[in-house]
């Protein structure tokens, strides 16, 4: 699972990644790819709470994808890419520098997400178009249920598309939805809308309210970050530095570990974990599974031969502080393959091959 990161230029949509990703080249290729760990506070208190030999994150992948420009939106080439992800983060700049260029001259966050989403319906109205141009030439060699349903389908989203709203925001039945998986459809994806400010106004959320009713219309997650602050915090070396660069400036925690935190979410994840003096470990999994599809997770073998899983509650564990008090008091539940695993679940499976 991989999430595309999008923007005009200037919007520090590179400074985000490199932070993210921990790249430090400066390549000039097209596309740049890194990985990111999930930053989750449940993790590091598990790790206090066993202080095990081992401990592994989970990561997500990120595509930086070239600055969306009027020269690579005429040619089309970044819309193959970005087809690519599974979800889209697009950068917005909300920040005031005079030294920095802005491609329409002015700082306006509601005009540039505007603009973009723009862009993405037109793609995938074009493709809508051609395809039913497509269909119906078929259409009048032969008769086709299939290829019938098909231009049905692509005539509601033809209207969708006209009325300016993205795909996500079509329901699609199971059978619909398998008709047109194949298709590089870009406004079916989940968007994470990326406010990036000044320090200034980084407590402000006046901008956050403005953009909300955009945000909610279309279906998109929203957050608020300064990515030069994101780089003082990451210029720190200790812990105890950051901890109190942050009570100065006034935040629980840095943006980038809600922001990795929202990907998931945009992705349809939840994250589970396992524990003990050996290893403390996030895994990640599809929100709604079962515990058997979390066992596979882990390995194959531990859900070829499930029997059942084991669970704590991370909170319950937070209160009564250790896995023997959960046990006393009757906190560990025994759970079967029905059981649809929660985030922040705490799994240990029992199985036998």
């Amino acid at each position: 699972m991989n999430i595309g990161i999008i923007g005009l230029p200037q919007t520090g949509k590179k400074t985000l990644f490199r932070l993210l990703t921990g790249r430090t080249d400066h390549d000039h290729a097209d596309l740049h790819v890194g990985t990111a760990d999930i930053i989750d506070p449940r993790f590091d208190a598990l790790v206090e709470a066993y202080r095990p030999r081992k401990q592994v994150r989970a990561k997500i992948d990120f595509f930086l994808f070239p600055k969306l420009e009027k020269e690579s939106i005429a040619k089309g080439d970044i819309f193959k890419d970005i087809v690519t992800t599974d979800a889209i983060c697009h950068v917005v700049r909300a920040f005031h520098d005079p030294s920095v260029y802005h491609a329409y001259s002015s700082v306006d966050p509601e005009r540039d997400i505007t603009t973009i989403n723009s862009e993405l319906l037109f793609h995938d109205l074009l493709f809508v178009e051609k395809r039913l141009e497509r269909i119906a030439a078929q259409l009048k060699k032969a008769k086709d249920e299939r290829q019938q349903k098909e231009q049905e389908l692509l005539l509601k989203m033809k209207s969708h598309l006209e009325a300016e709203r993205p795909l996500r925001l079509l329901p699609l039945s199971a059978e619909e939805a398998a008709l047109v998986r194949s298709y590089p459809f870009i406004t079916l994806k989940q968007m994470i809308i990326i406010i990036n400010t000044d320090d200034t106004s980084l407590r402000n959320d006046a901008l956050i309210k403005q953009l909300a009713p955009l945000c909610a219309s279309e279906k998109m997650e929203m957050m608020q970050v300064s990515a030069k602050v994101e780089a003082e915090i990451a210029a720190l070396e200790s812990p105890e530095e950051r901890k109190e660069f942050l009570q100065e400036i006034g935040i629980a925690e840095p943006a980038l570990g809600q922001l990795t935190r929202l990907c998931l979410k945009a992705l349809g994840l939840i994250s589970f974990f396992t524990v003990g003096d050996d290893e403390v470990r996030q895994w990640l999994l599809r929100q709604g599974s079962h515990a058997p599809d979390a066992a596979g997770v882990i390995h194959s073998d531990l859900q070829r031969g499930f029997i059942r899983a084991e669970v704590m509650k991370y909170e319950e564990l937070r209160t009564y502080k250790s896995e023997a008090a959960l046990k006393a008091a009757g906190k560990v539940y025994l759970k079967g393959k029905d059981y649809i695993v929660e985030d922040g679940d705490i799994l240990n499976i029992r199985f036998k091959v």
